[in-house]
C-alpha cells in the first residue's frame, strides 16, 4: 500500500489546478459554509504569518460519481486521462482563498457573499491584534486600504499610486498571499 507523501505547492499552482478541473470536492464533504467575516479571519492569519493548516488531497484517476461545486462555482471537467485531486481536508479554507483571490460572488442559503469585497487595511500594524483584513472599509481613507484582488493582480503603476508609506507592506502582503 502506498503511503501518503507530503507535497508543498505554491498556492498559484493549486489555483491553476482548480481552474483546470484537476481539483474536485467529493459529495461527502459538507458544503461551503464560511461567510466573509470568518473568511477574513483566515486571510488575516495568513497575512500575519500564522499557520493555517494543511490541505489533504486524494490524488487518483478514479472519477467519483457525486461531486460538490466550490461554493456555488461550478468546477470545470477534468481533462481525460489526468489525475484528480479530491479535497479531503481544507475545503472551507481552499474555497475562501480561491473565492477571495478571484473576487467571486458565492450564493448559498438565500444570501450572497461578494469575496471581491475583502480589504486589507494598510494603516494597521501587522503585529497588532487589530484585524488586517476587513469586509467593510467604512469611513477609512480610500488610500489606506486595498482589495485582496487588486493587491494580487494590480500592476506596478496602480500600486505605486498608494502612499509610499504603504509600498513595503503591500509587497510583503502580496508575497505572503502568493
Amino acid at each position: 500500500m502506498q503511503q501518503p507523501q507530503p507535497l508543498a505547492q505554491p498556492f498559484t499552482t493549486v489555483m491553476h489546478q482548480i481552474e483546470s478541473g484537476l481539483v474536485k470536492i467529493p459529495q461527502f464533504q459538507r458544503g461551503f459554509v464560511w461567510d466573509r467575516h470568518k473568511s477574513a479571519k483566515l486571510l488575516d492569519s495568513l497575512l500575519k504569518g500564522y499557520p493555517i493548516g494543511t490541505f489533504i488531497f486524494w490524488r487518483t484517476r478514479e472519477e467519483l460519481r457525486s461531486l460538490r461545486n466550490l461554493g456555488d462555482i461550478k468546477l470545470p471537467d477534468t481533462p481525460k486521462g489526468e489525475y484528480i485531486n479530491y479535497v479531503l481536508d481544507g475545503q472551507q479554507r481552499l474555497t475562501t482563498l480561491f473565492a477571495t483571490v478571484r473576487g467571486l460572488k458565492v450564493q448559498r442559503d438565500g444570501r450572497e457573499d461578494d469575496f471581491s469585497q475583502m480589504y486589507i487595511d494598510l494603516s494597521v500594524d501587522g503585529n497588532s491584534d487589530v484585524p488586517l483584513v476587513i469586509t467593510d472599509p467604512g469611513e477609512r481613507d480610500k488610500d489606506s486600504y486595498i482589495t485582496v484582488g487588486k493587491l494580487l493582480s494590480g500592476q506596478f503603476a496602480m500600486l505605486a499610486k498608494y502612499p509610499a508609506q504603504f509600498h513595503a507592506k503591500m509587497q510583503q502582503y502580496k508575497s505572503s498571499l502568493r
